[in-house]
């Protein structure tokens, strides 16, 4: 067992218990599986590319907004305190954290739903498989192997990612009726605190949420009470950032003190306990969970319904609409590597691998390349 792994809980995944790679490698002398993991996913060109993909804003709405990258980096972090406090295998944690977005398209959701209404009858697009194909597959950095070849537990981890947004693989590989490890767990549950915490932040921001509107919610109401009594009179913006940083402060400790309990009641020993149990063990309380609706319903009705938000998002489909079928009717438009990958995949997989790739600023320069009379090609 690795250095890495002597503080570690029973039922935290010990790195001496992995499955492995699918290609066998010589492992590293001083550097766990997973932190390997974690680095061939760091220096992976998806990885890169995430930094001008967006979450709800497109990239040139301005600097401030979230995107793929910052996000992923807040999950990562999240993640990994929930872990270090439940003696999780941190390195995992980070692993899955930061491959956890990697497969999604430009455009953020909308981007997603367009590609999969587009490959209706040619097996559909999920980000979560499109993640799995890209550090399987599409990745091509090792001469014995396609892929990044990362371990099976970070690869179970990207499969069986689930949230509001995330619908989990269904694979025989990784045994859909068993649940996945808890540091899979933390990383879905860290993806959701980040979302609502960094959409309620930009929300604010670009002035689509009105912050007087904010006041009839239960969590933002009581963060409030509490910052005026402990903090006294403080600036808007100030005010802004200590409320979103109590909000994660109060969403993480109760995760951590309800996934305690659930672990203990469950009597939970160790990985193979995890995997049987009948639900998710790494939760909110039942008070909290409560309130949690209350705040996603708000940012549904109020920043992802906004006007502003669907005209984004209407625009971005017809940009990866026309894309597709350009691309399809004429498949010899796409680049070299791609046109090269034809011969020994199907068309409309290709072009979707290409447009998934694509950062928001590549989709809008390739669409004024192809639309665009003025423009160089």
């Amino acid at each position: 067992m690795s250095s890495h792994n002597t503080n570690l809980a029973n039922y935290a995944m010990h790195e001496n218990e992995s499955r492995g790679r699918k290609f066998r490698e010589k492992e590293h002398p001083y550097r766990s599986i997973y932190q390997r993991d974690r680095d061939r996913i760091i220096h992976s060109a998806a990885f890169r590319r995430l930094e001008y993909k967006t979450q709800v804003f497109v990239y040139h709405e301005g600097d401030y907004y979230r995107t793929r990258l910052t996000h992923t980096i807040e999950v990562s972090q999240i993640a990994r305190t929930i872990a270090k406090v439940l003696r999780l295998n941190e390195d995992l944690v980070e692993a899955i954290a930061l491959a956890h977005d990697l497969g999604h398209t430009p455009f953020g959701h909308a981007g997603e739903e367009a590609l999969n209404t587009l490959m209706k009858g040619h097996g559909g697009f999920n980000h979560n498989n499109q993640t799995l194909r890209i550090v399987d597959v599409l990745e091509e950095r090792y001469p014995n192997f396609n892929g990044l070849n990362l371990t099976w537990e970070v690869r179970e981890g990207i499969a069986k990612h689930s949230t509001k947004y995330d619908t989990a693989t269904q694979t025989k590989e990784f045994h859909s009726n068993k649940m996945p490890t808890l540091e899979a767990q933390v990383v879905d549950i860290a993806d959701e605190i980040a979302y609502d915490n960094h959409d309620l932040d930009d929300g604010i921001t670009s002035g689509l949420i009105n912050e007087e509107a904010l006041k009839d919610l239960t969590l933002w109401k009581e963060t409030n009470l509490y910052l005026q009594k402990e903090v006294g009179k403080i600036s808007p913006t100030i005010q802004k950032y200590q409320v979103i940083r109590l909000l994660i402060n109060i969403l993480v400790s109760d995760l951590i003190k309800e996934s305690q309990k659930n672990i203990s009641a469950h009597r939970i020993s160790g990985v193979k306990d995890v995997r049987n149990a009948k639900k998710k063990l790494i939760t909110f309380s039942k008070e909290i969970a409560r309130k949690r609706i209350q705040l996603r319903t708000f940012l549904l009705d109020n920043l992802y319904k906004h006007y502003r938000v669907i005209r984004m998002a209407d625009k971005a489909k017809r940009f990866i609409d026309e894309l597709f079928k350009i691309y399809i009717r004429k498949p010899q438009a796409l680049p070299q590597e791609f046109r090269l990958k034809l011969e020994r995949e199907n068309k409309y997989r290709v072009v979707c691998d290409y447009i998934a790739g694509m950062t928001d600023r590549c989709a809008l320069d390739e669409h004024k390349k192809l639309f665009d009379p003025y423009e160089k090609v």
